[in-house]
């Protein structure tokens, strides 16, 4: 069986996907992309498929490379179905960033469908664990607005670093040198200096601003006499 869900908000994502198979009365399911808006409808429909006489369901995390909250939506979706279904339900291999979201909001990073709202904690009061998530998933949103920025811009730096290599015949670290500094001296955004360079290479593509220009010329200069001594 395999499932895959649509592209978030209409944007080209790594959208998530199901694999799966059954041993007896054991499904076993892979995840494979990015757990972001509408994956656990993906999750759900391929909970949906299963074959009647299913009494576990183990799901595999270790294809998922990105998590944001909707990740908290889908453990609240397998807990949901395992009660309904009266169905063992189980997630594993928990890696990377997900695993990192897990530990920012202090679930068990094996599998934290066997954390309990109140786990290790009787004498606390449920509302104090309400403020504590709430506080804990200010953080999670904040990190992980911060690792999309960092993915999205990514490409573009790495085509830019490109663009300097061959201009230059410098190396990956120097071209990532030139334009660090370059951002640095003119307190320019590394994103924006890098689509001025891949700009610049295009046909008949526009140069960048001057004072972008003349930095970036003065730091490759730089790097050039550093090579040379």
């Amino acid at each position: 069986m395999t499932s895959a869900g649509p592209a978030a908000h209409g944007l080209l994502l790594n959208a998530l996907a199901i694999d799966g198979r059954t041993e007896g009365r054991r499904a076993l399911l892979a995840a494979h992309g990015e757990l972001v808006h509408g994956a656990p409808d993906t999750v759900a429909e391929t909970l949906a498929s299963l074959p009647s006489g299913i009494t576990e369901v183990e799901l595999d995390l270790a294809g998922v490379t990105f998590m944001d909250t909707t990740g908290l939506a889908l453990l609240d979706l397998l807990t949901e179905y395992g009660v309904r279904q009266g169905v063992r339900v189980t997630t594993c291999r928990w890696r990377g960033q997900p695993r990192r979201v897990l530990e920012l909001i202090g679930l068990d990073t094996t599998d934290p469908l066997r954390t309990g709202p109140l786990a290790g904690s009787p004498e606390r009061t449920v509302s104090a664990v309400a403020r504590e998530r709430a506080e804990q998933l200010a953080v999670l949103r904040a990190e992980i607005a911060q690792l999309r920025h960092a993915l999205d811009s990514r490409p573009v730096i790495d085509q830019a670093r490109g663009v300097l290599m061959a201009a230059h015949g410098c190396t990956p670290d120097t071209a990532w040198d030139i334009l660090r500094e370059t951002s640095q001296r003119t307190n320019t955004k590394l994103r924006h200096i890098a689509a001025a360079v891949i700009a610049s290479a295009a046909p008949d593509g526009p140069p960048p601003p001057d004072p972008l220009r003349a930095a970036l010329r003065a730091a490759a200069a730089r790097h050039a006499s550093r090579a040379r001594v």
